[in-house]
């Protein structure tokens, strides 16, 4: 395994690591995450991602069981959760969703420690941005969440580059914890955030990347060419809004062009993917899931291909899915 640091911190993140989102719960079982969690810390991973909204915090409350199963040493490794939805979906509960307020932060935090059983969290980040509420109280809460011992670093997920920056400056002018890491949505057919928009934060602010759905919630494995396989992700109640893309015909044409590239590499094209997002030297980790122990394996496979993505590979990839990006 290779790492980096995230961001301008000190802290240091293994390229790949584990997420929790679909699968803990709904696809994975406590006993299921301890051997996936245990084979993936075995091949080098140290971070484990989470989120508060994740099966209704039954994501969090599987991966808490399965680090008190592992019983691993703190130090050893990193989790993160993020806070924006809120649990309680009951009308009468206005403080508790869709918001980045002091109320629900400081709340939603003691939740997560609670549900993974953990003194602090390492990784927290603010889910998606809140315009009703002023960035200067959420920078404070996310701030007090660090001066308080319960998180070690706090970023941001799907924020525009305007918004981080302004949120990085009222920080800065306060002497508050400063966000560190974005998590942006990140693969070959989604690009313009992380290269683009971004492009002036790396340098600027030190900010850190940590991308999920490097496979396009599977697009990217080739397996939606002749539509949605049974058993897959795509058939799950909650992932509905993506099968259209999932399916969509001139990408899925797209990934098969890809296939001999792949080959040529002695990798799958999911591999490729995987190594593609992990070229960029901006990516501090990237966030891949699986549901079964050999997707896991072969996901970290994907390591080995780094050091083959030359300039010459990387310009066929482009010339295959840039036109197709967004």
């Amino acid at each position: 395994m290779q790492y980096r640091r995230l961001g301008r911190s000190g802290l240091r993140v293994s390229t790949f690591s584990l997420g929790s989102w679909v699968t803990y719960h709904n696809q994975v079982d406590a006993s299921a995450a301890v051997e996936m969690m245990a084979a993936a810390f075995a091949g080098g991973v140290n971070f484990f991602d989470n989120a508060e909204v994740y099966a209704g915090g039954k994501s969090e409350e599987v991966m808490g069981q399965a680090l008190k199963t592992l019983g691993w040493p703190r130090l050893n490794y990193i989790v993160s959760t993020k806070f924006f939805w809120g649990l309680d979906r009951q009308g009468e509960a206005v403080n508790r969703k869709d918001t980045l307020n002091r109320k629900y932060l400081m709340q939603a935090i003691d939740g997560s420690l609670k549900r993974m059983g953990l003194e602090h969290i390492d990784l927290v980040y603010c889910h998606r941005p809140d315009p009703s509420t002023p960035i200067e109280e959420t920078v404070r809460a996310m701030s007090d969440m660090i001066t308080q011992g319960k998180a070690q670093y706090w970023g941001t997920s799907e924020w525009s580059a305007a918004d981080i920056h302004a949120a990085w400056a009222v920080a800065d002018r306060h002497h508050l914890h400063k966000p560190v890491m974005e998590q942006p949505q990140y693969h070959l057919f989604h690009r313009k955030r992380v290269e683009q928009e971004y492009a002036r934060l790396y340098e600027d602010i030190g900010l850190g990347l940590t991308t999920w759905s490097p496979l396009a919630s599977g697009l990217l494995t080739g397996k939606y060419r002749q539509g949605v396989p049974d058993g897959s992700r795509a058939t799950l109640p909650n992932m509905a809004s993506f099968r259209d893309s999932l399916t969509d015909a001139k990408k899925n044409a797209a990934v098969a062009e890809l296939e001999p590239i792949a080959q040529e590499l002695g990798a799958s094209v999911a591999q490729l993917a995987l190594a593609w997002v992990a070229k960029n030297p901006r990516v501090s980790s990237v966030i891949t899931g699986a549901s079964r122990l050999s997707q896991l394996e072969s996901n970290l496979g994907a390591l080995a291909l780094l050091d083959k993505l030359t300039p010459e590979v990387m310009a066929r990839i482009d010339a295959v899915t840039l036109p197709l990006s967004e």
